[in-house]
């Protein structure tokens, strides 16, 4: 006899656990208070604002460091989630492993280019992550920042990553 599928706000659950593990698993992530919404297997980060952020307080805009810190953690977490993703789909992952902890090693970045395309205001930022190539051993990924308008990005990124090891 076949094995009844689990109702999908279950499968949902689990997966909005897994992801959440993920991202709270490393402290950086907590500090900047980024959060990611997930809608599918789609990704968007995000960085409400806070003052902590802020770089110069005359214009008043967001430090490039914040910036391309939030970038690199949106291409960092859009990777790994990507093969996450794969992997739970698949059954070669166990989520009830990444709830208890046992997270897997996130990709280390080889280099990290981006390109300040205006002043980040004081508000919240989002970000999405294209991995362009995602191999055994090597990614690249693209990051796009924007704040009200989608459409007008404050910042893009490029990133190549040395992937871990699969089973690990």
């Amino acid at each position: 006899m076949r094995k009844r599928p689990e109702p999908v706000q279950v499968v949902k659950q689990r997966r909005d656990a897994a992801l959440n593990a993920l991202v709270h698993g490393v402290p950086y992530i907590n500090y900047m208070g980024i959060e990611f919404d997930r809608r599918g297997d789609e990704l968007t980060a995000i960085m409400p604002y806070d003052d902590k952020l802020i770089g110069n307080p005359m214009l008043p805009a967001i430090h490039g460091g914040a910036i391309s810190g939030f970038m690199e953690v949106t291409a960092v977490i859009g990777l790994s989630w990507a093969v996450i993703w794969d992997e739970m789909e698949r059954g070669e992952r166990d989520v009830e492993e990444l709830l208890k902890g046992h997270l897997p090693r996130l990709p280390k970045t080889i280099d990290f280019t981006i390109d300040y395309l205006r002043s980040g205001l004081p508000r919240d930022a989002y970000a999405r992550a294209q991995v362009n190539r995602s191999g055994r051993r090597y990614a690249s990924v693209h990051v796009e920042a924007w704040q009200d308008n989608r459409n007008r990005a404050f910042a893009q990124a490029t990133g190549h990553f040395l992937m871990p090891p699969r089973n690990g």
